[in-house]
């Protein structure tokens, strides 16, 4: 007897479900009995969420998967659908284009967030609060930049990008921070493995918490203010 080979059967039309589950659903097209076909239905739907972990796990309802049993059965099977059955056109109907946003990013190697940080940072009045942002700003930055260069960038061209992002409103003496070292990277090479630096570094004067964890609470633009 001749093997039947897979180009000689029916196409798959999901290929997720396979062509058990398939065949299954052109059973249940052959019973007569609405009742009967339904009951069948249901148990192919928990057959197909047992077999398949992945499906049911992103299933975010179970429309989905009865829906995705009257593609398979091609829109024809009379059973008691809980869901209305989906419109054929769902095939061919092609998804909404999602626009790319166009933005116009000055410092590329920095990234869009850093400018949207600048603008919250802007917002703040305390004098306080704007040299945390300042120097929070300015750790992200050395980071970002070393991310993607070999260069370490010098902290007068990260005062001087902040300054013109910020159109003048956020500025910073440069011997402080050289002085302090508070634009040290949030990240370290070590070893080859990227690390959180250890407390200072033994560098920083014992006392100064810039942008410390009380800033980075206080300098969240998505937090809830009353």
């Amino acid at each position: 007897m001749i093997g039947e080979y897979n180009s000689q059967r029916q196409h798959i039309i999901l290929k997720e479900y396979g062509r058990n589950i398939q065949n299954l659903v052109a059973y249940i097209r052959t019973v007569k009995d609405k009742e009967k076909r339904t009951e069948l239905a249901y148990t192919l739907i928990e057959l197909i969420k047992l077999l398949n972990p992945t499906v049911r796990e992103s299933v975010e309802n179970p429309q989905r998967l009865w829906d995705d049993l009257m593609i398979i059965a091609d829109f024809d099977l009379d059973v008691s659908n809980p869901f209305n059955p989906p419109d054929r056109d769902i095939l061919s109907k092609k998804p909404m284009k999602v626009p790319y946003p166009q933005t116009d990013i000055r410092y590329k190697h920095y990234g869009k967030n850093i400018e949207r940080l600048v603008q919250e940072g802007i917002k703040k009045e305390d004098p306080k609060e704007r040299e945390d942002v300042i120097i929070y700003l300015g750790r992200l930055m050395k980071t970002f930049y070393g991310n993607w260069n070999k260069e370490t960038l010098d902290d007068s061209v990260i005062l001087k990008d902040i300054s013109n992002m910020s159109k003048g409103k956020l500025t910073m003496s440069l011997d402080k921070v050289r002085e302090e070292n508070l634009f040290d990277p949030l990240y370290r090479e070590r070893g080859g493995n990227q690390q959180r630096p250890q407390g200072d570094g033994g560098r920083r004067h014992q006392g100064q918490r810039h942008g410390g964890k009380n800033f980075k609470k206080r300098f969240n633009p998505h937090r809830r203010r009353d």
